[in-house]
This record gives structure tokens, sequence and C-alpha cells, in this order.
């Protein structure tokens, strides 16, 4: 998703999907806002509807939320910098938007945590 706000309809979404024999749900946007809180969310994952959230770290994220073990940042930095780099010498940023290495980065650091 883009955004997770409230939460309410990605946790309904996951809800369905675990409803249809789902084993492990990860929820990944690129804002994550958390408006009301993360209590939905605590429940959600002590009550094994979601293994993991992902979020970027292109808004600000409190020591609460980077606190959580489901709670995954993903860092934007070097691809922010990259980008304007990029822009400042008039050349093409497609090159740097291949997203396979960083997601690969990202489910080994998971797998590891794992362990």
């Amino acid at each position: 998703d883009d955004m997770i706000s409230s939460g309410d309809s990605i946790l309904d979404v996951a809800k369905q999907l675990k409803e249809r024999k789902a084993r492990r749900i990860f929820a990944a946007a690129t804002f994550g806002l958390f408006t009301n809180g993360m209590e939905k969310f605590d429940k959600a994952y002590e009550e094994g509807m979601i293994d993991a959230i992902l979020t970027t770290n292109s808004i600000y994220q409190t020591p609460e939320l980077l606190s959580r073990p489901y709670y995954i940042s993903c860092d934007l930095s070097k691809y922010i910098a990259l980008i304007i780099d990029t822009l400042n010498h008039d050349g093409s940023i497609s090159d740097i938007l291949d997203p396979n290495e960083r997601i690969q980065y990202l489910v080994k650091e998971y797998k590891e945590k794992q362990k």
C-alpha cells in the first residue's frame, strides 16, 4: 500500500488472508503514519495475524514504532541521495530505481533475525 494511516484496511486484508489459510503475512507501505497508535498492530502480531510490517524512513518514525518486534524500517537515505545527485548531474534515475538489491538485503536481514 502507499500509506498505513489508522491501519484498519491493512489489518482487514490480513484477517481475510488468514481466513483463506495464508501462513505468513507481511504488510508493506511507503508511509507508516499509525495515527491511532500501535495497540491494534500489537494485538494482530500477538494473535499471529501479521508477521511483520515494513515502511520506509521517508517520514519520522517514533521510538515506540521502532521498538516493535514486528516492525522493519526500510532505509531510503541512500536512494534519496543517489536521486538528488543524479538529477543534479542531469543523469537518468532509471538505473537506481531497481529495488531488487534492497529487497534481497531486507529479506536476508529478516531471516537472520528469525534465527
